[in-house]
């Protein structure tokens, strides 16, 4: 018997309300761990200035902190879906070597993903709509609704925290799915059987399509295992369009399934420090953002990294719901330059008007 419409029981379908995160979702890096962390750069930056795709466990060695990395997949695969890492010293690290560090530690994880039409593998979540008018969701401040990404894992880093706000809003996508069984068993339906979803302009053009060909499922089960997809920001792309033809009901669906993952019943809210890293499963979990105030100046403006991993010892995610396709990511990955992604150069592109350029 499918097990789309039944209630799921896994440590993985949880209400935030009755979870204690700090308890069940947080590590504290202890001092041996951060000497560890410290000395794992040291010798990074020893090889030179390294491009992002060449750190890996090799070049940026960790002993007992590698073995809680490698160990993070399976821990957010059977668990509740999320580890927040605090303990680094932030004031101890430029922006740069903070992102050495987060791209070292998401090296034992799996592959690092592109994620837009800029060839990007690490993305800066900031508010940039002054600079770049054209940008997605993660590039514009305010609340975000919640949503899952393209990826198997999702990495966060806080590199600067809001002036007030901003907090990461998390919710169990199987909770969800638990919820619109009970209560709108029609509308899930609708969303096992999927939606059309439409990328950016800016992505769609430098990638196979803009459009979902066929619709995508929300919740998909393969192999006794229900894989949670959420693309709601895409789906919502797809409707506003008026090229998708939406019925009434598939709209209904859409809407109602924001307003669960959004509900007080199910989300907790994890408030982000300065060097905090939180990884999310994202075949489980949705996220999203509350509203926040942002200082002006650009260097002082809330600014996260968001790493996409795809994890090869997990099944591989089910072919319906992958809307980022590999030749879609081969054709993005066209346009990256070696360390694009580091701070001080996404700063300066920024400054200089550059990033809106770089594929036109």
């Amino acid at each position: 018997m499918s097990k789309i419409g039944t209630q799921i029981d896994t440590l993985g379908a949880w209400n935030g309300p009755d979870i204690d995160w700090m308890k069940e979702g947080l590590h504290i890096l202890s001092d041996n761990e951060q000497r560890e962390i410290d000395l794992a750069l040291k010798h990074l930056l020893t090889q030179g200035n390294l491009d992002f795709p060449n750190i890996t466990p090799e070049t940026f060695p960790l002993d007992k902190v590698g073995d809680l990395m490698r160990a993070l997949p399976e821990r957010l695969r059977h668990g509740r879906g999320f580890l927040m890492l605090r303990g680094l010293n932030r004031q101890a690290y430029s922006d740069d070597d903070m992102t050495r560090i987060y791209f070292g530690l998401g090296s034992y994880l799996g592959k690092p993903m592109t994620q837009s039409y800029l060839g990007d593998i690490l993305g800066h979540v900031m508010d940039v709509s002054d600079y770049e008018p054209k940008s997605r969701g993660y590039r514009k401040g305010g609340g975000q609704l919640m949503h899952t990404d393209s990826c198997d894992i999702i990495g966060l880093m806080c590199l600067k925290s809001a002036i007030s706000g901003g907090e990461s809003r998390i919710s169990s996508a199987l909770a969800v799915h638990n919820t619109m069984a009970r209560e709108y068993p029609q509308l899930l339906e609708i969303l096992a059987r999927g939606l059309y979803l439409k990328r950016t302009d800016e992505d769609g053009r430098r990638a196979t399509r803009t459009y979902s060909p066929d619709r995508v499922p929300f919740f998909y089960e393969e192999n006794g295992e229900v894989t949670c997809y959420l693309p709601t920001g895409y789906a919502r792309l797809a409707e506003k369009s008026g090229q998708c033809n939406y019925t009434p009901e598939e709209s209904e669906a859409l809407y109602r399934v924001r307003k669960v993952s959004a509900s007080p019943e199910l989300y907790l809210d994890m408030g982000f420090k300065e060097g905090d890293i939180q990884f999310l499963n994202n075949r489980m979990m949705v996220h999203g953002r509350t509203d926040y105030q942002d200082a002006k100046e650009l260097a002082d403006r809330r600014h996260l990294l968001r790493l996409w991993f795809e994890v090869p010892s997990w099944p591989a995610m089910p072919e319906k719901q992958i809307f980022h396709t590999a030749e879609d990511r081969r054709l993005w990955s066209q346009y990256r330059k070696p360390l694009i992604e580091l701070p001080s150069v996404h700063y300066q592109q920024l400054l200089d008007g550059q990033l809106g350029q770089m594929v036109e």
